[in-house]
């Protein structure tokens, strides 16, 4: 690893960041001035630069603004004194990853410097990879049995349902269903048609789905091809099947019999080669008990089922989503791509998301155009997050009456801490969920399991702390070096 370069006017500064970093194994490069930071940069870089703002001879700024032409991933901190927070603005405008307000202790100058590094070295792994942008993302292990299912079905052209919530990503698994199938770039590269059936009138989804001929209802100028007629050769996906009308599923399970049709005022029959994907946020077996939908286009349907986890059953997903988001945003907007601080990060792991990855992806879309600085800090998230905080802290009231007394004395320690930030008994909670994971005959359940757990305190604490990983791991009570190792782990840190 490249060493960390140090520009301070103060030689005290200087000493005392030399000597702190050395201890934790970094080499140290140590300047007085930017002019030598300049002329050094044609032999060498760092891998981090730690500036400060005012010094004789040019200032952080303008070593900043020409650090950042010539290294453009490069981190930078400027050092700056409490006077100077204006400053710190334009550095952050410049593209600095952090400010050091001075006096600073070193302990927590130590860590900074060591995100900093952690993110050098993420971009530099990042800046090797191919340049697509991956089609779904997912390390939770219910993520990848999706994946197994879709590779273990890429020869296949059987029916398949797919179940979720509502912006949880179920076109995209659909249409990663058609890529890698026989109909798909890796077949004959026909085409893939969505269709959202809960989003069309019914007069008009007839004729949507199957087309109309000249003259067949007023307005119907020349005659038109229906989604299925379009998608031939490929695949059709009819999103929020739940919502079909009850007539239109009789025709749509004529059409998956035998494969014929009848355009809205035809009276040809026509075929179309299709394979069908149906998605919805339904409970399909309900709407049947219910009689709102067909129960022999159920089953015609429910050939083969995914299930795709809402998000805040994959909490160690959302940092690896957030920076594909961040990236993604800041591509399209033509700007540099934010970063969150741990503090953040650990706000946006904690949050329920009911609209799943479609409202992660809006957030960060948000805090591109919305957010002041280069580094995201809680103060910066959307009210919804901050709302959703300070609810998720109101301390719960304790029952009433004499019994409820008794038993709040009795489990008060463990309640007051456990019990209060979920709003519930945890450990029935936990039980609930690892039973039902087993009975489901999930893989490597305690791991899975393990992995929330650990994940969810430490966020929790790097929230309680504002990103201190040093003071949360002391109140957690666990060593410096565990927490860091853990957050790599994890996930935490991308």
């Amino acid at each position: 690893m490249k060493p960390i370069w140090v520009v301070d006017d103060d030689q005290s500064i200087r000493f005392v960041l030399e000597k702190a970093l050395a201890r934790e194994q970094f080499a140290v490069r140590a300047f007085a001035n930017a002019r030598d930071v300049l002329a050094a940069l044609d032999d060498d870089e760092p891998q981090v630069l730690v500036s400060d703002i005012r010094m004789p001879g040019g200032s952080g700024l303008d070593l900043l603004a020409k650090i950042k032409q010539r290294l453009p991933g490069l981190p930078v901190i400027v050092m700056t004194a409490y006077s100077d927070l204006d400053s710190a603005v334009s550095a952050f405008q410049g593209g600095a990853f952090e400010y050091l307000a001075k006096p600073f202790d070193v302990a927590k100058a130590v860590e900074l410097i060591r995100r900093a590094v952690e993110e050098s070295l993420r971009e530099a792994v990042a800046s090797e990879r191919p340049g697509d942008t991956p089609e779904m993302l997912g390390q939770a292990s219910a993520m990848q049995d999706l994946f197994r299912a879709i590779g273990r079905l890429s020869q296949s052209h059987v029916t398949v349902l797919i179940t979720g919530e509502s912006g949880s990503g179920k076109e995209l698994v659909a249409h990663a269903l058609h890529k890698h199938s026989p109909r798909g770039e890796s077949g004959t590269n026909g085409p893939f048609v969505a269709i959202n059936t809960a989003a069309i009138p019914k007069d008009l989804l007839e004729s949507e789905l199957f087309g109309h001929e000249r003259g067949a209802f007023t307005g119907a100028q020349t005659m038109r091809r229906g989604r299925f007629e379009q998608a031939d050769g490929g695949t059709l996906f009819l999103d929020e099947i739940g919502d079909m009308p009850f007539d239109l599923q009789t025709r749509l399970l004529r059409v998956l019999s035998d494969g014929q049709f009848y355009r809205v005022g035809g009276h040809q029959p026509q075929k179309s080669n299709v394979r069908v994907i149906a998605a919805t946020h339904q409970n399909l077996e309900q709407r049947v008990k219910d009689g709102a939908f067909r129960e022999d286009l159920f089953h015609r349907l429910n050939v083969i089922r995914l299930r795709l986890p809402a998000l805040r059953e994959r909490p160690d997903d959302i940092p690896m989503l957030a920076r594909q988001f961040l990236q993604k945003s800041a591509k399209d907007l033509g700007v540099d791509a934010k970063r969150l601080s741990d503090a953040a990060l650990a706000r946006l792991v904690g949050f329920g998301y009911p609209g799943n990855v479609r409202q992660l992806e809006n957030i960060c879309h948000w805090l591109t155009v919305m957010a002041p600085a280069q580094v995201v800090e809680v103060k910066d998230l959307p009210p919804e997050l901050l709302e959703a905080a300070s609810a998720a802290s109101t301390p719960l009231v304790p029952p009433a009456g004499p019994a409820a007394s008794a038993a709040t004395a009795t489990v008060a320690p463990v309640a007051a801490v456990a019990m209060a930030p979920v709003g519930g008994d945890w450990l029935n909670d936990l039980e609930r969920e690892a039973r039902a994971l087993l009975d489901a005959g999930t893989p490597e359940v305690w791991e899975a399991l393990t992995r929330q757990f650990e994940a969810r305190l430490i966020v929790t604490a790097l929230d309680a702390t504002r990103g201190r990983r040093i003071e949360a791991a002391q109140r957690l009570g666990i060593g410096r070096n565990t927490i860091t190792r853990k957050i790599q782990e994890l996930g935490l840190d991308d």
